[in-house]
């Protein structure tokens, strides 16, 4: 009887491997290949990455990424990305943590509700009435105004994923520090921000990779002197060809510093969205 169930459990567990190691290369071939594949492209010839059948083995080349230096101002559309999506991320913090805070502590949830309705509607309905009023004003090439559009994306990110850490600290804490003469103010800025410190830095990634990525804002109210990575990539793209080595080179330098800063804090950013997702 013993010999059934260990045969019974070996065939088990050999099936469930296999089902996981399908699962992991339907994911690779999902995920992980696209990104591999522009990797690629970018160090091949334009005549390589536009051949067919595709050539996995080729000479590699900086071309690319040369050109983007030298014939187009890329340096410059780095720092405006940075520029924009560093002021759009310390905005959404600096608005969302208090405003999850009070909709946990006063019970203003449906507050958090109009955030979210905010971030599920088309950006487009966003983007005229943004547009009329940076064109009214003539403001529509500044870092201010994008970093201000792009808080309509940070923003409700960080709002509800701070409200579930709210949620988790106990009231009690709060109390004794009032009994102890603290105010609303240092209660939020003294114990609540340290003690919810894993839920900011899982909201902080995601508001910054969201603001990074982000293309239609920056398409209609960036200009020659706010132009972002995203939008600078796009000028590859042209009515009769298309640049695939450029394109494929902005592209990778565009995803990079996202993956860089994901691998650095993925530790935490797990921790921090299981921390909260239990009550």
């Amino acid at each position: 009887m013993e010999k059934e169930v260990c045969t019974v459990t070996k065939r088990s567990t050999w099936k469930s491997d296999l089902a996981v190691y399908v699962q992991l290369l339907i994911l690779f071939v999902l995920f992980i290949f696209p990104i591999l594949w522009m990797l690629l492209s970018g160090f091949k010839h334009n005549v390589d990455i536009t051949s067919y059948p595709p050539r996995l083995v080729f000479a590699p080349t900086l071309d690319h990424f040369r050109e983007l230096f030298t014939v187009y101002p890329f340096g410059k559309y780095l720092v405006n990305s940075i520029i924009i999506t560093f002021g759009s991320t310390l905005l959404g913090l600096t608005l969302g943590v208090p405003a999850a805070y009070a909709a946990v502590r006063y019970n203003l949830q449906w507050t958090a509700f109009l955030t979210l309705i905010a971030r599920m509607a088309p950006g487009i309905l966003f983007l005229i009435p943004w547009y009329v009023i940076a064109s009214t004003l003539k403001i529509t090439d500044m870092h201010l105004t994008l970093i201000v559009t792009h808080t309509v994306i940070t923003m409700p990110v960080i709002v509800w994923l701070m409200i579930s850490y709210f949620q988790e600290l106990p009231k009690e804490i709060e109390e004794s520090a009032m009994i102890d003469g603290c105010g609303p103010y240092r209660v939020l800025v003294q114990i609540c921000i340290p003690l919810a410190l894993p839920g900011i830095s899982v909201a902080t990634t995601l508001a910054f990779i969201f603001s990074w990525n982000y293309f239609l804002f920056s398409l209609v109210l960036s200009g020659s002197d706010t132009t972002p990575l995203t939008v600078a990539a796009f000028n590859f793209i042209g009515v009769a060809n298309v640049d695939w080595g450029g394109l494929m080179a902005a592209a990778t330098i565009i995803t990079v510093p996202v993956l860089v800063l994901v691998s650095f804090v993925q530790r935490w950013l797990v921790r921090g969205l299981t921390s909260g997702a239990v009550k």
